[in-house]
């Protein structure tokens, strides 16, 4: 018999309430050990919750959730008690009195898709919705948890056994009545697939971005005023700013929301020549920071004069902004041709004062490239890496499979193949390798 097991479903520590949450065959039994009476499915009822041969107690509501009418789809238990430490510590010790076990992280949510309650992407969105740290992240998160991924996953995955059907029929009954464009019609309906799942992979890093953060990296020369820039868009001392180059030598990442997007924007190191082992380091983390970041913002120092910002051209991608920053200063010899490399490279261009106060324009731009970037009329099509690896393996299946129709052998194995490969990210198929990494990432009581 699976073991029943519990744990507090809210934060620890001090709180007006707490909930403890059982799951499991047990759960209703311990409930009237330790308080002397059960409670009816879907309603609550007062107790008091003694361990055993003891007057004294924690006062609790106990909600009854009788199984498969619950989150687990196993008899539960939910006591809303005070959020007391003692209060808590007390009822944790009667529990285990009664044998019950502390649950794992994910554990309810593990039993909730074990149990048939919700497939492994749903399970997944649980997750993302506890860490959601943005309005987007939550919306994204609660579309997953809704099943709106599933929807199209099992819409291609019907797609495909339809095809599937099509070519088994030319391979298994080559001498009955079977229509002899069985082949086109199995044709047509995997390029339509095929294009489908082209269209997903080309937006394959957006559910991720908004999933994880849209990462900003802000480069250029020692003293351009990164720092500066850093600690006005985030509204606080995040990064040290002084006049000596090479202060900073690793990656201040700072989190911010932007048009209710998460955005992760790093402060780098200053981009030159160096000889000091340390700050050497630190060049060398800055541009593999900024060579995997969604966008770069260039500063220039435009009333410099020494040609520094030559150091960090080779870090800008087109689209990225350049920021020639220090406009109350007279310009100096190096803003003509900074301006004119920005105008080759296709950046955008801002003249602006971090000094002055000015970082609001900034803020703007940024907001209108993080909208521009992640949002999107449809869903995404895949929010995790492993969503995004199964993909690109169900369409290379489908790609081969065009390419066998003249075989309908090997064109089926294929499309049975790719079918498969969707069916793993729902987790109804080779679930089993995935489960322990998916749930190590939950919170305890979920």
């Amino acid at each position: 018999m699976r073991p029943t097991i519990f744990a507090l479903a809210t934060a620890p520590g001090r709180a007006a309430v707490a909930i403890i949450r059982l799951s499991g065959p047990g759960a209703l039994a311990a409930l009237i050990t330790m308080t002397g009476g059960g409670a009816r499915p879907g309603g609550a009822r007062r107790r008091r919750v003694r361990k055993k041969n003891s007057d004294r107690g924690a006062t609790a509501q106990a909600h009854y959730f009788a199984g498969p009418h619950s989150y687990t789809g196993e008899d539960c238990v939910e006591l809303h008690l005070h959020g007391g430490v003692s209060v808590i510590d007390s009822v944790t010790a009667a529990l285990l009195e009664q044998g019950l076990r502390p649950a794992e992280p994910g554990e309810f949510t593990r039993r909730a898709f074990e149990n048939g309650k919700m497939d492994l992407d749903q399970a997944e969105a649980v997750a993302d919705l506890v860490d959601a740290e943005s309005g987007a992240q939550a919306r994204q998160a609660l579309g997953q948890l809704e099943g709106r991924l599933g929807v199209r996953y099992r819409a291609w995955r019907e797609a495909l056994i339809e095809a599937l059907a099509r070519l088994e029929a030319a391979v298994d009954f080559p001498d009955e009545d079977v229509p002899r464009d069985v082949g086109d019609q199995a044709r047509e309906a995997l390029e339509h697939l095929a294009a489908q799942l082209d269209a997903a992979l080309a937006d394959e890093a957006r559910g991720q971005r908004v999933r994880d953060g849209y990462r900003i990296a802000v480069i250029g020369a020692p003293n351009s005023g990164k720092s500066s820039l850093i600690n006005a868009l985030s509204g606080r001392d995040a990064a040290i700013v002084t006049h000596i180059p090479g202060a900073t030598r690793d990656i201040i990442e700072v989190p911010l929301v932007l048009e209710g997007y998460k955005v992760v924007l790093a402060d780098t190191a200053g981009i030159r020549m160096t000889r000091e082992p340390i700050e050497i380091e630190g060049v060398r983390r800055a541009r593999a920071w900024a060579a995997s970041a969604d966008l770069r913002v260039w500063l220039v120092d435009q009333g410099a004069g020494d040609r520094a910002w030559r150091e960090a051209v080779d870090l800008v991608h087109s689209g990225d902004i350049c920021v020639l920053n220090k406009s109350d200063l007279p310009s100096g010899a190096d803003l003509a041709e900074a301006r004119a490399a920005a105008a080759a490279l296709s950046l955008e261009t801002l003249t602006l004062s971090m000094l002055s106060g000015e970082a609001e324009a900034l803020a703007t731009r940024l907001s209108i490239r993080v909208r521009r970037d992640l949002s999107g009329s449809d869903f995404p099509a895949a929010t995790r890496a492993r969503h995004k690896a199964l993909l690109r393996e169900a369409r290379g299946h489908l790609g081969r499979a065009l390419d066998e129709l003249r075989e309908p052998e090997l064109a089926a194995e294929d499309t049975r193949l790719a079918a498969r490969a969707l069916a793993r990210i729902s987790g109804r198929v080779d679930a089993e390798e995935v489960l322990e990494r998916v749930f190590a990432t939950f919170c305890i009581g979920k």
